[in-house]
């Protein structure tokens, strides 16, 4: 299995919103055909020249980095939980999550932005540009992903606003989208438990997941059973259908399996990556686009917490986490 590569130029962020909305039928046919091959067949696909450059990852990752690198006490005070309407906000620390409830606590720290209010103070210690860059960022994916939900709908021959219309309130408190920047810090290889990795088995829950991932380390599950390791492809960004696509498409789109490997010996260097998990609307109903009943209608909100409730966490969480 190989993860197909796609070039999204004719969708591409530097185009404008009239461009996105009438581009040739010939280019709606070549995408639609090309992004519904890959999230049929693998559920990955590498989308290049999006209008999300290297150059604008690496910022974004450089200010992550520096506020992980602060003493604990600082990150505390932005702790996931501790801001008021937004539960899911905030710093997780190291091992808090496991993905895989079989194995011991995943060995990295995040920090959830799903709170775009300017009155929300997410700085912490000298970082005060961490809050502006988390906002701009997270408005960039997000409007990357409501290109890719026409494209999609539009593959599946459905009306273009079929995904779109539960995705009205991306950034607001009643959708869980987030912004969820990672750091898998240096493992020392005599304090690692058994089996535990950096992250466990886990598909994501949502509609469609953007990763942007600064080296090698991420797994993911071939049609056989067996975890395939994924390229770094500079410049491209790495997306994957998520759960409630699945269920949205009567498991046309695929959602799979993926894991973040521990590094291999006498690497002690950290990982880090950014993953934009774009949810339908809290209170949108997801019920097969088809028209069958191969599964019953839910609520985004609710098919939420009931995963939160299989799931072995130590705190509500509204994403999952490659």
């Amino acid at each position: 299995m190989s993860i197909p590569v796609v070039d999204l130029s004719a969708y591409s962020l530097t185009r404008g919103p009239e461009q996105v909305r009438n581009p040739s039928p010939e280019q709606v046919r070549d995408l639609s055909l090309e992004l519904h091959a890959a999230f049929t067949r693998v559920g990955f696909v590498f989308l290049q020249n999006t209008g999300i450059t290297q150059h604008e990852v690496d910022h974004v990752l450089e200010v992550a980095k520096r506020f992980f690198l602060q003493p604990e006490e600082l990150k505390r005070a932005v702790s996931r939980g501790s801001f008021s309407g937004s539960p899911n906000h905030g710093w997780v620390s190291l091992e808090t999550e496991r993905l895989n409830p079989r194995r011991p606590g995943d060995l990295k720290e995040a920090f959830n932005t799903t709170s775009l209010h300017l009155d929300t103070d997410w700085s912490s210690g000298a970082l005060a540009d961490f809050r502006d860059t988390q906002r701009w960022f997270f408005l960039r994916c997000k409007e990357l992903s409501l290109r890719l939900l026409r494209l999609m709908a539009l593959s599946l021959d459905l009306d273009p606003e079929r995904f779109l219309s539960a995705h009205r309130l991306v950034g607001t408190d009643k959708n869980s989208t987030t912004l969820r920047c990672l750091y898998y810090p240096p493992v020392d290889p005599e304090m690692v438990q058994q089996n535990q990795l950096r992250c466990g088995e886990h598909s994501d829950y949502g509609s469609i997941t953007l990763l942007f991932q600064s080296s090698e380390g991420l797994q993911v599950r071939s049609r056989s059973g067996e975890f395939l390791s994924v390229p770094v492809v500079p410049g491209a960004v790495l997306v994957n259908i998520a759960d409630l696509m699945q269920r949205w498409t009567s498991d046309r789109f695929v959602s799979v399996l993926h894991r973040v490997l521990l590094p291999p010996a006498g690497d002690l260097a950290a990982r880090q990556s950014l993953a934009f998990f774009l949810q339908p609307d809290d209170e949108a109903v997801i019920d097969c686009c088809d028209g069958s009943n191969k599964y019953a209608p839910v609520t985004s909100g609710a098919y939420l917490l009931q995963r939160f409730s299989q799931s072995n966490l130590t705190c509500t969480h509204l994403a999952a986490v490659p």
